[in-house]
């Protein structure tokens, strides 16, 4: 069976995302079962393969078609951006912000144009990207934007529990206002649209609490009852299978055992501070409701060790194996 082809962003170079692609080509258990091409700059690659010691050789390719995807062979797009006697490991720079937001525009087109199936992104930094004025706060607008996705999903997987969120960069306060009726409905519905193309057919999506105990009808607060219950009730009544809502000190160990395919987590750190608590390193943001499919790592560029060789990438393994787990789906 032919194996799916992964567009893997380098990411800031100034962080540890050349180190942990490097260290998960030269993977052999992901060898056997995905191709990658990685879109980066050329010199910045075979910097993070010395300092990381792998046994990797660079081809650099314009086509991922012409690419050798032999064990050992780190095949690149090398678009040529980083200027090495201005570059420095872990400091925040615009000709590096300029640089990852160009490496996630190459990948987002060829793999748009079928010429890759998935990508799996590495860890950018906001405040570089800024300096670079680059008018996009982070990946998923990126990807929102260069894909006319107006609003895409993120959903969290980690060891087989799926998270996806309803509101996720705002503050708590802002966030209070977002908890409606009407948003939930649109939420679940394109949420389960979402799942469906990943396979996720079956199952009851939970919708979490947002007060303690959900509230207990009033008692704690009123979104249960004015917005979150009644969304449920309408749910169901359009024919979903969703639960709520679900006391979110319960419902992501409830999902963990297998009671619910997903949770719809409110607000950011609702379930963030679950999937990272249940398995750090494990815990991958998915992209959907875009045409394509994009994974990517939960964590940051960690300037304090970029340059090391200490970094572990058992994340980047993860995203990039979740990415030709999923990639199918996106190539019928």
């Amino acid at each position: 069976m032919k194996k799916p082809l992964i567009a893997v962003t380098l990411g800031d170079p100034a962080g540890i995302g050349p180190e942990i692609v490097a260290r998960s080509i030269a993977d052999k258990e992901l060898f056997a079962i995905t191709n990658c091409i990685v879109v980066g700059d050329r010199k910045i690659v075979e910097k993070a393969i010395e300092i990381t010691g792998e046994d990797l050789r660079v081809k650099v390719v314009e086509d991922p078609a012409d690419g050798d995807y032999s064990e050992g062979v780190l095949n690149m797009i090398d678009l040529d951006n980083i200027d090495m006697d201005k570059f420095e490991y872990g400091k925040v720079s615009a000709m590096c912000g300029k640089a990852a937001f160009e490496y996630i525009e190459k990948s987002i087109q060829i793999t748009m144009e079928g010429k890759a199936d998935a990508v799996a992104t590495t860890p950018i930094n906001k405040e570089a990207l800024h300096a670079a004025e680059i008018n996009y706060i982070g990946h998923t607008e990126i990807f929102g934007g260069l894909t006319d996705t107006a609003d895409p999903l993120t959903m969290f997987e980690t060891n087989e529990m799926r998270v996806v969120f309803l509101t996720r960069h705002v503050s708590l306060r802002d966030m209070l206002d977002m908890i409606t009726k009407d948003r939930i409905i649109d939420y679940v519905v394109r949420c389960t649209e979402a799942l469906k193309k990943l396979g996720v057919t079956e199952g009851t999506m939970a919708v979490a609490g947002l007060n303690p105990h959900s509230g207990e009808h009033g008692l704690f607060g009123w979104e249960e009852v004015n917005e979150i219950a009644p969304a449920v009730e309408e749910l169901k009544k359009m024919g979903y299978n969703v639960a709520g809502p679900v006391p979110a000190d319960s419902v992501f160990h409830q999902a963990e055992l297998g009671k619910y395919n997903s949770v719809l987590s409110l607000y950011h750190d609702q379930g963030h501070i679950a999937t990272k608590t249940l398995d750090f390193d494990r815990t991958i943001a998915i992209t959907n409701g875009m045409p394509i499919l994009r994974t990517s790592v939960d964590h940051g560029t960690a300037f304090d060790i970029a340059g090391k060789g200490i970094a572990g990438a058992v994340s980047m393994k993860e995203a990039i194996r979740l990415a030709a787990k999923y990639a199918p789906a996106f190539t019928k």
